[in-house]
């Protein structure tokens, strides 16, 4: 029997598999299945390698399905491919199944979750780089939809695939006309999409995707030369039933038994064949070998130092003990002082550019082979990437990433630099940690407790150089705060995080002066909180709390205490609660009441 023969009837397979799966989901989508059915025969059982007993290993060719709507062929192909039992394929979408709606790497062939439409080609440059990285032979595969192709972050991660000179990379565009409301933008019009990845360096091809013999040619063409590759594929969404084959109204719409059986009368019989015997797999090597340490020495702090800095230079100390970290920046790496990584390790720093969404994606796709990547930019600009942030938390992501010149505090560059809705943004993420150190020493304990720590970690710096607060001895655990002035005369407790922490300490030395005693708590672990000695204070000083904070007023460091906070009759929020203005940090932190004085003054009107 011919390879295309073999294909043709393993691609008939997962057509029937994916509309019997999405017919007894009762949802599904299975229109899109329909059409990339060649495509995925010919990846999945002639092009690609990889040992279907061992998802990890790094001879594996890895394989993003960036249109993660098709995730019932992703899965069928799995089945035949003997990875999965083929009854579970009727399990799809029930609560106890791994195979979602959308892959998520509950099922342990995914690398990240996809689905968020246009962040696939990202997460595909962070594996084809991780592979380029390691120095193994795989390449790394993404099947996109034309309809994401409308979206900003594909042509992001076109130019980093070129930039990076991943020539293991490969992307198939399922080119099938039609979106979930109305035709693509540019339809069956393969050349509008050519001229656009040629114009960013790609080697492109077009072919008719459903002819498995085209398919196999430019496939082979795909493998030769130093730039990444696109394969265009015309392809009909629906193909092989008549009734739903090129037609509007019938995207995420599951056929009816009825319909189904119309369906796979047409389609005909299953062909009888054992797709399994076709995979293909390379012989075993050896992964890379990685100083895997996270001890080093603490910088000698005299002076006062910005946050940011002690980040860059922690992240440098970091690298020298620990090869699996990556540092990654957008273009404000003289400002975050990642640059200090840069100039140590060329070979493992990578400048994203103004690419913020890409970025994200990039670090998702390195931390899925093993890597340990630091993301580092402003933290108002991280805003942009939020979609990627949600979307590496439903991946499990291993991701470390820093939002520097947050709040009022950076002073004169005014509000559109200001980080004043980041917290909002990664408290509620599920799974990420925050971490808001408030000098060199801590801020440098915070990076090695992010690296140490499994899971998505998100630091917050700051522009202007603070005092020395904690000596090299101090540890700082995620989930627990620094009491750092305290007494038996306490009348309230403040807490605060960051800069605002070193304004406390002046609160308390103004009260001090007229007789009042304060406790100041830096809750540098904003989540997990302290709500053990957060709480313990609060009732130790009669219940009156003031939180202040350099950030808008939700979603912040107050709105995390007050959920844990038993009581909030005697509480005050100091925060920033209208846009501000550019200005000096002095003038900026005592207009928009967040400064010494305005502490001061809070904790005085609990007393009266």
């Amino acid at each position: 029997m011919s390879s295309v023969s073999i294909l043709e009837k393993i691609a008939q397979r997962l057509r029937i598999h994916s509309l019997q799966m999405t017919t007894a989901a009762g949802s599904g989508h299975p229109s899109t299945c329909l059409s990339c059915a060649e495509i995925m025969a010919c990846l999945f059982f002639h092009e690609m390698r990889y040992n279907p007993n061992d998802p990890e290993a790094w001879e594996n060719d890895e394989f993003v399905l960036s249109k993660g709507h098709a995730a019932p062929i992703l899965w069928a192909a799995y089945a035949e491919a003997g990875i999965i039992p083929e009854e579970e394929l009727l399990n799809l979408r029930k609560i106890d199944s791994v195979l979602e709606g959308h892959p998520t790497p509950r099922m342990p062939w995914v690398k990240a979750a996809t689905g968020s439409l246009g962040q696939g080609l990202s997460i595909g440059v962070g594996l084809a780089l991780a592979q380029k990285l390691a120095g193994v032979k795989a390449r790394t595969f993404v099947l996109l939809g034309d309809g994401e192709c409308a979206e900003g972050a594909v042509w992001e991660a076109a130019n980093a695939g070129r930039e990076f000179k991943l020539g293991n990379l490969v992307a198939i565009v399922d080119v099938n006309r039609l979106g979930q409301s109305e035709p693509t933008m540019h339809q069956h019009d393969l050349k509008a999409y050519a001229k656009k990845f040629k114009a960013f360096g790609w080697d492109v091809y077009q072919v008719d995707g459903h002819k498995i013999e085209k398919l196999l040619e430019v496939l082979a063409k795909a493998r030769l030369g130093p730039k990444p590759k696109v394969i265009l594929a015309r392809t009909v969404k629906g193909k092989g039933v008549s009734f739903i084959e090129d037609k509007n109204g019938w995207h995420g719409k599951p056929l009816k038994p009825e319909e189904l059986e119309k369906a796979l009368a047409e389609l005909g019989p299953r062909p009888e064949i054992e797709a399994r015997k076709y995979v293909r797999s390379r012989p075993k090597v050896q992964g890379p070998k990685w100083k895997d340490s996270f001890e080093f020495e603490l910088s000698s702090y005299k002076d006062k130092t910005a946050t940011r800095l002690a980040y860059g230079l922690a992240l440098e100390k970091l690298g020298r003990v620990n090869d699996r970290v990556v540092v990654i920046d957008g273009d404000v790496k003289n400002s975050t002082y990642t640059d200090k990584f840069f100039s140590a390790f060329p070979n493992r720093a990578f400048e994203s550019y103004i690419a913020e969404q890409n970025m994200i994606g990039l670090a998702i796709g390195l931390a899925a082979k093993g890597f340990l990547p630091f993301a580092a930019t402003f933290a108002a600009f991280l805003t942009r990437a939020h979609d990627q942030i949600r979307m590496a938390a439903y991946s499990f992501s291993n991701i470390k990433l820093c939002g520097s010149h947050v709040g009022v505090s950076i002073g004169e560059d005014g509000p559109s630099q200001m980080g004043l809705e980041d917290l909002a943004m990664f408290l509620p993420i599920p799974g990420c940690t925050v971490l808001y150190p408030s000098d060199g020493v801590s801020t440098e304990k915070c990076v090695k407790e992010a690296a140490r720590h499994r899971g998505m970690v998100y630091i917050r710096t700051t522009r202007p150089a603070t005092p020395i607060l904690y000596a090299p001895e101090e540890e700082f655990p995620i989930g627990g705060s620094k009491v750092v002035k305290k007494s038996e005369q306490d009348a309230a407790t403040v807490i605060a995080a960051g800069i605002t922490v070193h304004e406390a300490l002046r609160a308390a030395e103004l009260l001090e002066k007229e007789g009042i005693r304060i406790r100041v708590i830096d809750a540098y672990s904003v989540k997990p909180l302290d709500a053990e000695t957060i709480v313990k204070s609060a009732r130790e000083t009669g219940g009156r709390v003031v939180v202040v904070e350099d950030h808008f007023e939700q979603g912040g460091l107050g709105t995390a205490v007050a959920l844990i906070l038993p009581e909030k009759k005697l509480w005050k929020h100091l925060c920033i609660r209208d846009i501000p203005r550019s200005g000096r940090p002095e003038e900026l932190m005592a207009k928009y009441g967040i400064d010494a004085g305005a502490i001061a003054a809070a904790v005085k009107s609990l007393l009266t």
